[in-house]
């Protein structure tokens, strides 16, 4: 089995915001890979004494243990209850009901000799390898369709009917979760990827997800990531890509089975 993982903040100096965390219980056939993007609170706060960084840092711990040690679990489960666990480590200090509450895109992954298993909230990316080479992308497309439907998305889209869903406090968002499971000799390898780190496909449209994976196994996740840095710096002010940020947090996990 080969693992490699690489992030890098958006901007030197601030806190990354991204988190990753890799379980091999049982190496030989079993594990779990975790992946959260946490989302940057506006200038005028959150209503939360804690930072981004610990928020996810909480959230992707506790999903992480129940994701190996509870494997009757079906993944939303395991995230609803992280989340729960999470807003319980807040709640008497912080202000959870504010719209902006620490929050965060989940990608988990948990694999054995049979199946992989795949959960996908918001708009992180899970690229799925077949042994023939093809890519099968698990996308939580619902922040795209608001923006082809509606032209762009505001925050009164954000956890509400209608619009999009992320982990923040309220546990019923992970039954919004794209999942699904895969016979585990139909997946040769994947990898995991915050949008920071997708953005020659989704943003810059220079690279699709074939020439993406590629990269990650033949070059590895810094490569990728330079990649985009380098696309970022040529279009310093968004002529080719409209973006809120310059640059973003980018974290890339490659799992070959």
């Amino acid at each position: 089995m080969r693992i490699e993982t690489a992030t890098e903040p958006g901007t030197p100096g601030r806190p990354n915001e991204d988190f990753v965390a890799i379980a091999l219980p049982t190496p030989d056939s079993g594990g779990s890979v975790v992946l959260l993007d946490g989302v940057t609170p506006p200038a005028d706060g959150d209503g939360c004494v804690h930072s981004v960084p610990w928020y996810v840092a909480q959230l992707g711990s506790a999903l992480i243990e129940l994701s190996t040690s509870r494997l009757e679990l079906p993944l939303a489960d395991c995230l609803a209850t992280a989340i729960e666990r999470t807003a319980d480590a807040h709640r008497d200090t912080c202000d959870l009901s504010h719209h902006l509450t620490p929050q965060a895109t989940v990608v988990a992954v948990r694999w054995d000799a049979d199946t992989v298993a795949h959960l996908v909230l918001s708009d992180s990316t899970l690229l799925l390898e077949a042994p023939d080479g093809t890519i099968r992308p698990v996308l939580d497309d619902r922040i795209d369709v608001l923006r082809r439907t509606h032209g762009r998305v505001t925050n009164a889209h954000r956890n509400a009917p209608g619009g999009f869903f992320t982990a923040a406090a309220d546990p019923s968002a992970a039954a919004h979760a794209v999942t699904g499971t895969t016979p585990r000799s139909a997946v040769r390898a994947l990898a995991a990827l915050t949008d920071g780190a997708t953005r020659l496909v989704e943003g810059f449209r220079t690279e699709d997800w074939l020439s993406t994976f590629s990269a990650l196994r033949k070059q590895g996740p810094e490569e990728l990531i330079r990649r985009v840095r380098t696309a970022e710096f040529a279009d310093p002010d968004g002529e080719h890509f409209r973006r809120w940020k310059t640059h973003d947090d980018a974290t890339a996990v490659l799992v070959v089975l």
